[in-house]
């Protein structure tokens, strides 16, 4: 059976309950709010969670989401390339919230205070680095601005090979781990 490499909001919503939903943000992002009855399971432990997703997606489509379909998309390229296809949601969750669709919270409860998406804590912490390298450059030692030289560079390889060490190094952090339940 084909399984488009995409799907839009409204071609998703009316299958939600076919598919399998899973989400590939962070578990403090997928705290946040995620599509009904997704599972979390984030993008640095996709290929580690493939015992799980291959029967997945033998008894279904999978729906990869994340905050805005870029994660998403790279995941269901990993995926295929392990013989396992999925569908990315357009747009992710923004998308889905946007169109006026429900989150769903951990517990059932209410929105909790949020954690930023993973892209507005890449730019902060790049700007932030930067900020610091030629601050202290200016201030102690000229060695000090190859850091925001590493940053810019790291930031023109991120874009290049569509991937963010930096992203993968936030992710592991605590606010970034805490409040998500990650079922496979």
């Amino acid at each position: 059976m084909s399984v488009p490499t995409s799907l839009d909001v409204e071609q998703a919503r009316p299958r939600l309950r076919e598919l399998t939903v899973v989400d590939v943000r962070t578990p403090g992002e997928f705290a946040s709010g995620h599509l009904p009855d997704a599972r979390n399971v984030p993008l640095d432990r996709l290929v580690r969670s493939l015992p799980e997703l291959r029967p997945a997606a033998d008894r279904g489509a999978l729906l990869i989401v994340c905050a805005s379909g870029a994660r998403s998309d790279g995941a269901v390229r990993t995926l295929a390339s392990h013989g396992i296809p999925a569908s990315s949601l357009t747009g992710g969750t923004e998308a889905w919230a946007t169109g006026g669709h429900a989150l769903e919270y951990p517990g059932g409860g209410a929105r909790p205070g949020t954690v930023w998406p993973m892209e507005r804590q890449v730019r902060f912490a790049a700007g932030a680095l930067v900020l610091l390298g030629l601050l202290l450059g200016l201030l102690l030692h000229p060695a000090f601005s190859l850091l925001p030289a590493a940053i810019g560079g790291g930031l023109v390889f991120s874009a290049l090979t569509g991937t963010c060490g930096m992203a993968v190094g936030l992710g592991r952090l605590p606010f970034n781990r805490r409040g998500g339940e990650v079922r496979a």
